[in-house]
């Protein structure tokens, strides 16, 4: 009775009781209108059919496009409210707009070394067009001068995050999807709650709608009557002109301009295992210290600017002895952002560049696999060319619905040579590839259309790092804990299962 009540006075329920009523009275007032009236029924057929036409000439995701026109097209009544109301697959103009402003101000700042291209080039000029992609179309430079250390489990990394805030003299950065009170956030609280007495600039940025079910409403007010700056992505309102698609995903620490760290770790207690939801909760995440901080920095004042409609002196933020100091030069690192502000897919780019020029092997770290079919091929097209491909993806699912979707090209890859292994012990929450024992990538950003085309993200490209080697070892020793995915138990799922994936697979883009 306490969970029911609890849930009924929670905030999300309230937000979406009201965003229920609002779509349900419009989508009856709607069919009232196009019964009754001959004209409003032609007339909501043409615009459907119109609708399709537009979304089949945009600029986007053929998947997408399939998805909506199917739709639309079969109930143009319902189609068209659910794509007026949700259909938005990037961001309003006014919030480009602004986006933009700020986005300016921030590329003159991530300026590309020519020596360490001309360097990464010598090596290996695949790799180096790998990186010239980053630094030419997304805007973010390769450095080396940064040290790299890889955690397998973000049980292994709190105790580092907690260390990197208590040393910090001039600003501690925190940009995280998912807040909640707890072990981990407590402590957290307790050590930016003690640097915000000593003068340390504290700002934390979180996603609303990430955190809506573990977060008051007025959480913000707390923090800020204890010096700690807030600022919430997206506001979560009960309002059917919302548009909830695009979210802030990533995960960024940044302490002083001198050490950042990112990855899948959010801040709540399941990440450190101090929680358990869904078995161990197994999630990855690096840190950085030295010169490649600053992109991390930059991205966070970047998001920072434009939620507050702020602007600041960002080079203030850049430590002036940062090229004195005797970083250890750890190969090439080079932090990257995706943002659906742009036309380009930064996120799946990395990750299908690493895939077409894999030798070897690419090893797979992905709590999600809802891919569109330019991953797919060229997931399938590397096993056919020799190259050992492996997925490791959960054992036990956060999300039923969403689990069987990942699993429903299971059959299609193994068919084409590629492995896939579920993890047992529990979730697994990591985003990781690694490949040839040279090229990593460690990140936020899933293989699912939410993160590839939607949202908000952040990763670590690394070459030649001692990372690299450590997310493979972790690899490894994640398969030996895993099971592998047969053909038979692909081939043997019920009727019911193989007919609800062939329907989540049509709809795959929306969820």
């Amino acid at each position: 009775m306490k969970k029911i009540c609890k849930l009924i006075f929670s905030r999300l329920f309230i937000v979406v009781l009201g965003m229920a009523i609002q779509f349900f009275w419009l989508l009856n007032l709607l069919y009232r209108f196009s019964y009754h009236f001959t004209f409003v029924n032609l007339g909501l057929r043409i615009l459907a059919i119109i609708i399709a036409l537009r979304i089949v000439s945009r600029w986007m995701n053929p998947s997408y496009k399939l998805a909506w026109t199917f739709i639309i097209l079969m109930s143009p009544v319902l189609g068209l409210l659910i794509y007026f109301v949700f259909g938005r697959s990037e961001l309003t103009k006014r919030t480009k707009v602004k986006l933009a402003r700020v986005h300016e101000e921030i590329v003159p700042l991530l300026v590309q070394n020519p020596d360490y291209q001309k360097e990464l080039e010598e090596i290996d000029p695949i790799v180096a067009s790998q990186s010239a992609y980053l630094s030419d179309w997304a805007q973010f430079p390769v450095y080396k001068k940064t040290a790299t250390e890889y955690y397998p489990c973000g049980e292994e990394m709190f105790p580092k995050m907690l260390e990197a805030m208590e040393g910090a003299k001039e600003y501690i950065f925190l940009e995280y999807f998912i807040l909640e009170y707890g072990i981990m956030f407590d402590r957290v609280i307790e050590v930016l709650e003690r640097k915000v007495k000593e003068g340390v600039d504290v700002r934390l940025i979180y996603d609303d709608v990430g955190c809506v079910t573990t977060l008051p409403a007025n959480f913000y007010v707390d923090l800020q009557k204890k010096g700690i700056k807030c600022a919430a992505f997206n506001p979560f309102r009960p309002v059917l002109s919302i548009i909830m698609n695009n979210r802030d995903h990533r995960k960024i620490l940044v302490v002083d301009g001198n050490i950042a760290f990112t990855g899948g770790i959010n801040i709540a207690d399941e990440y450190i295992n101090k929680k358990e939801r869904f078995g161990y909760w197994k999630d990855t995440g690096i840190r950085l210290e030295g010169e490649a901080v600053w992109s991390f920095t930059c991205m966070f004042l970047e998001m920072w600017n434009y939620i507050t409609h702020s602007t600041e002196d960002y080079l203030r933020y850049r430590p002036k002895e940062l090229s004195e100091l005797p970083f250890r030069t750890d190969g090439f690192v080079q932090p990257y952002g995706d943002t659906p502000l742009d036309k380009e897919n930064t996120s799946e780019n990395v990750y299908m560049n690493i895939i077409n020029k894999a030798r070897r092997y690419v090893y797979i770290f992905t709590p999600y696999l809802i891919m569109d079919q330019e991953l797919l091929i060229s997931l399938c097209n590397a096993a056919k060319c020799g190259v050992d491909v492996r997925i490791i993806t959960p054992g036990i699912p956060d999300k039923k619905m969403i689990y069987l979707l990942t699993q429903a090209d299971y059959q299609r890859l193994i068919e084409n040579g590629v492995k896939i292994y579920q993890y047992t012990p529990g979730f697994l929450h990591a985003k990781c590839f690694v490949s040839d024992d040279a090229i990593a990538t460690v990140g936020s950003i899933n293989l699912d259309y939410r993160s590839l085309y939607l949202h908000f993200e952040c990763g670590v490209f690394l070459y030649q790092s001692d990372a690299v080697m450590q997310v493979k070892k972790d690899m490894e020793e994640t398969m030996a804990q895993s099971e592998q995915v047969t053909l038979e138990f692909c081939r043997h799922r019920a009727l019911p299962i193989r007919l609800m994936q062939s329907v989540l697979r049509l709809l795959a883009p929306l969820l």
